[in-house]
């Protein structure tokens, strides 16, 4: 196919030897160097799994993950300035694949991200904690049956009257490695409640303790984290919806980041293959009350991760710029022959 012509890198002054080798992505869009770090990671994960035979199919799969990436140049109202924005790719949508979890979670953030102005407007006075619930580190191969033991436990909290205010709530869960690698799973939830949640239905932090605790039929105090979004409307004329959104999103980011670590995942083999094992066709994300479905968990096509948004950008031409995966250098490299030319 014929290439697609291409703005100008700008370099500096370096060798020539230097010069011929900036066909990287990160030369092109320093703002897309995580694509390279984030298929780097995908490499050492498929790398483990291929040293198990019962795990061999999904090493295979992240091995061909976003092998080919496809991209369109693009101008930014905001700047004037020409950027390129990823159009087309193929994910293998691997639970524990450094680059599916990473594209997983911005979709998830920009799902909710979009909600919130509607949200926002049909309740103006809402107000949001983030909540974060632990238990005890467990032995990894203990890590199904602690998992399946926390998800009962939350069904039980969502039904104490403690809970009842609870206007709507996203839930997700992270695992981590312990020094000693054991297994910390917890819960990270962001919750939207009434004005009244702090008059009226307030909950202090020590029975927020006692309350999982007892819902999970444990015999020690949990540590459990509850703190307020707080939002601070600026005397610039910005208005309480605005504020509300722009606080919102770093709360949203925490609860909606990866399930596990890359640096967990790889640090040992055998624990990594052991949590693979252990969290099998576990869903880690859920929503309830008028948040509920609001990520639209199920719905996880390629052209959702690539998460394409053409309505701010005009009309797409077809144009697209390649850049494929070098395993070898560990970093995504200009594929022109890959490139397609604007559809005449």
């Amino acid at each position: 196919m014929e290439s697609v012509s291409a703005p100008t890198v700008a370099h500096s002054s370096a060798s020539v030897g230097l010069e011929q080798d900036r066909d990287g992505l990160a030369d092109y869009s320093p703002q897309d160097k995580p694509w390279d770090v984030h298929r780097g990671q995908a490499d050492d994960v498929g790398g483990i799994y291929a040293k198990a035979v019962e795990f061999e199919r999904l090493a295979a799969r992240i091995g061909v993950c976003a092998g080919l990436l496809l991209f369109r140049w693009v101008n930014t109202p905001e700047t004037g300035e020409t950027c390129l924005r990823l159009r087309e790719a193929h994910f293998c949508r691997v639970r524990h694949c450094p680059v599916c979890q990473w594209r997983r979670s911005l979709m998830w953030q920009a799902r909710f991200y979009q909600a919130l102005p509607s949200i926002v407007e049909q309740y103006p006075k809402a107000r949001w904690l983030f909540l974060t619930l632990t238990v005890r580190n467990c032995a990894i191969g203990e890590l199904g049956a602690t998992l399946a033991v926390m998800n009962v436990a939350w069904q039980r909290l969502i039904k104490r009257r403690e809970f009842a205010p609870v206007l709507g709530w996203v839930r997700t869960t992270e695992v981590t490695r312990g020094v000693n690698g054991s297994a910390h799973p917890h819960f990270h939830t962001l919750l939207m409640v009434p004005p009244s949640w702090f008059t009226r239905d307030y909950v202090k932090q020590a029975r927020w303790v006692e309350l999982w605790g007892d819902c999970l039929r444990v015999l020690y105090e949990p540590s459990v984290d509850i703190r307020t979004v707080k939002v601070v409307v600026p005397d610039t004329g910005q208005t309480q919806a605005v504020a509300t959104i722009q606080a919102l999103r770093g709360a949203v980011a925490e609860t909606l980041k990866y399930s596990t670590k890359p640096s967990d995942m790889t640090t040992d083999d055998v624990w990594f293959l052991e949590l693979t094992r252990q969290t099998w066709k576990r869903r880690f994300v859920a929503t309830g009350g008028v948040l509920k479905d609001m990520l639209i968990i199920d719905r996880e096509a390629d052209e959702d991760l690539v998460l394409t948004d053409d309505t701010a950008e005009g009309e797409d031409d077809g144009s697209r710029l390649a850049f494929g995966w070098k395993k070898a250098s560990r970093c995504y490299r200009r594929e022109p022959k890959e490139d397609r030319a604007v559809r005449s």
